[in-house]
């Protein structure tokens, strides 16, 4: 069976389930495209992660309307389907062959034996180095492959005329169109670039609807060169922008490379990745309008802090799993 497809039955089966492996006898096996799944972080007051809430302990929204959650499970319930797009334009190919190492340890640390990790380069081309794998080792000796010969790696999406060199949206739109819209479970992509486009055929803003839409956490790495000055220039001004913005309303983060130890963040972002929640739910308005539902999910104890994505557009065609 497909992992998507396999994904679909599960959670149907689990359409009354107060967690991934707790359900009512009898329930009904539906498979339902107006399913909205939804991944959040939870710290307590201190900033600490939280990793024993139950489906008891939060409430979710649609457009301020309650709903009913229809499946929840944490973490280690569900597999983890991971890409990194690295950005190897002029500006950036020294920041991956610096972190390597971190990466190395950054993809053990979050690996489960259930979990996948894809590996995208892109300049003006968009190259998959690496494809689905259980092996961060693997994914790594791809890398150092990439940075020798990046020409030899095969292409995804269409062929463009990129002349000026850096496809930042497209990189992340088809990725996750092409790699992670139909995949099951938990999904995110790490992003290593200054966010600073002038070569892709989508925006920024049909870029950040579609992660929505397929329940992508986006984590944007930031790695800007500034001038002798030490001062950022307004292309730098506006990539910061471009990053925090399609971290902030994917439910991912955004972080400053060069004021963070690579250890810390990726320490970080392991942490957040094992201990995340995944909620379902079947909107009570169920109208394809095209319109913006911002979705809240609240926690039922004080001090508790969630972090989730801003919401999705409802499009007939979007893809919610």
């Amino acid at each position: 069976m497909p992992r998507s497809l396999a994904w679909i039955v599960i959670v149907a089966l689990f359409g009354v389930c107060g967690s991934a492996v707790e359900c009512q006898e009898g329930a009904s096996i539906r498979a339902n495209v107006n399913l909205v799944s939804v991944s959040f972080i939870a710290r307590d007051s201190r900033g600490a992660l939280l990793d024993k809430l139950t489906l008891d302990d939060v409430e979710v929204f649609e457009d301020s309307v309650p709903q009913k959650i229809s499946f929840f499970a944490k973490s280690s319930d569900v597999p983890l389907t991971l890409g990194l797009i690295v950005d190897a334009s002029g500006s950036q190919e020294k920041f991956s062959k610096k972190h390597e190492k971190d990466l190395e340890i950054f993809l053990k640390r979050v690996l489960g034996p259930k979990d996948r990790v894809f590996l995208l380069g892109f300049g003006n081309h968009l190259r998959l180095v690496s494809d689905f794998t259980q092996s961060g080792d693997e994914v790594i000796q791809h890398l150092k492959e990439y940075e020798k010969s990046m020409g030899r790696f095969p292409e995804i999406g269409p062929r463009e005329d990129r002349d000026l060199g850096t496809a930042f949206y497209d990189s992340i739109y088809y990725s996750v169109v092409e790699k992670l819209q139909n995949e099951p479970g938990r999904k995110a992509l790490l992003i290593f670039s200054d966010g600073e486009d002038n070569s892709s055929s989508t925006d920024m803003m049909t870029t950040l609807e579609t992660a929505q839409a397929a329940n992508v956490l986006l984590y944007t790495i930031r790695y800007t060169e500034t001038r002798k000055n030490g001062q950022l220039t307004a292309r730098n001004k506006y990539g910061i922008k471009v990053m925090d913005r399609l971290a902030k309303d994917s439910g991912g983060a955004h972080i400053d490379a060069r004021a963070m130890d690579p250890k810390e963040y990726f320490q970080q972002i392991a942490d957040e990745l094992r201990t995340s929640y995944t909620l379902s739910y079947y909107p009570t308005n169920p109208m394809k309008d095209q319109n913006f539902r911002r979705i809240t999910v609240r926690p039922k104890q004080d001090g508790v802090k969630i972090r989730t994505k801003s919401g999705y557009f409802a499009r007939s065609s979007e893809n919610t799993k």
